[in-house]
């Protein structure tokens, strides 16, 4: 991985139940955006989007983890394909492009402000004193 390579791991194993007549059941929702994801980002050699199993972030599908090297690592749920696909790929890039990881507030999508589950410091990381 490049010092400004971007990984968004997917969450593929969540489940969520069909709407009220839809039927019975449940789809996989990450599964959809992962590879809505893999198609947008195609071309763009910087972001690399991987399938995974099970972020444990189960009650909130889909989600995704935002990764790089020596960058904060975000943990976002509650995604949605069809209405925050555009906002994914754009914060992935801003994500890129910053030095440590960190989209200032302002920048980020609502769907990354009200979805984030986690933000982990890179390895190595220590508090400024």
């Amino acid at each position: 991985m490049s010092d400004d390579a971007v990984t968004l791991f997917v969450c593929v194993s969540c489940r969520r139940a069909l709407p009220e007549g839809q039927g019975e059941g449940f789809d996989l929702p990450g599964v959809q955006l992962a590879e809505a994801l893999q198609q947008r980002l195609a071309e763009d050699a910087s972001i690399t989007v991987t399938p995974v199993q099970c972020l444990a972030v189960c009650n909130r599908p889909s989600t995704l983890a935002l990764v790089s090297r020596d960058r904060w690592t975000y943990l976002i749920g509650n995604l949605n394909t069809d209405l925050h696909l555009d906002d994914i790929v754009e914060s992935a890039r801003a994500f890129g492009r910053s030095t440590d990881g960190i989209i200032p507030w302002k920048e980020r999508p609502e769907c990354f402000r009200k979805g984030v589950v986690a933000r982990v410091p890179p390895q190595g990381f220590s508090h400024p004193e």
